[in-house]
């Protein structure tokens, strides 16, 4: 596989991988049905799109990179949705994931 389709699946796991985490919140602990089926699809899509994109990415770019922008995602959904907003360690923190993300993508090597 080609890497360009590989940053394709990239995007489609982190996407689904948003979407999948705040439907999760969204379910109650799986008991409202919608939501939770919703959360356990997206789930599956994340799944594949991730494993497909590992095909053609490093594996730790590219879960490096998934997990980080999904975290962010979910945390972005929470401020918007829920208005839960990070005190300073949490915003510190979710600024060194992404810093990782940077300095695994552009200043890693893989051997």
């Amino acid at each position: 596989m080609k890497p360009m389709l590989g940053y394709f699946f990239l995007t489609i796991a982190i996407i689904f991988g948003i979407a999948s985490n705040s439907f999760a919140k969204i379910s109650d602990g799986f008991t409202k049905f919608t939501p939770s089926i919703l959360c356990i699809m997206f789930m599956c899509i994340t799944m594949y799109s991730i494993s497909k994109s590992m095909s053609s990415l490093p594996v730790g770019f590219a879960y490096a990179t998934y997990s980080g922008l999904t975290v962010t995602g979910v945390l972005l959904f929470a401020i918007l949705k829920f208005n839960q907003m990070p005190n300073m360690y949490g915003i510190t923190g979710i600024i060194l994931i992404i810093i990782g993300v940077i300095f695994v993508n552009y200043l890693g090597k893989i051997n």
